[in-house]
């Protein structure tokens, strides 16, 4: 289905807004719930090489934190993941006009 692809994009606006926005962070397993509440059903194996895609475009950074004895790895937004995120709010701004 190519609206999968086109969903995959919203995703990664999703993440990278909750990453930006959300001063303790964001974490695996409550992004996928965040995404779930919005209608996507994204599974681990889908969503954890997209935050690491992230990451390795120089969006996101990851911090490791301890939580009932398990290891959690908390994501925020850098610089240039925020600078993007403006980017693409405007982006969306303008094309929801026209198509909305």
């Amino acid at each position: 289905m190519y609206e999968q692809k086109i969903l995959l994009g919203f995703i990664r606006v999703h993440i990278l807004h909750h990453a930006a926005t959300d001063p303790q962070g964001i974490y695996g397993t409550a992004m996928r719930e965040e995404l779930k509440r919005h209608g996507y059903n994204i599974s681990p194996g889908t969503l954890y090489p997209i935050l690491h895609e992230m990451m390795n475009n120089g969006l996101l950074t990851s911090k490791p934190i301890i939580v009932n004895g398990k290891q959690r790895k908390i994501y925020h937004a850098t610089q240039k993941g925020r600078e993007t995120l403006t980017i693409l709010k405007q982006s969306i701004k303008e094309l929801s006009n026209e198509v909305i």
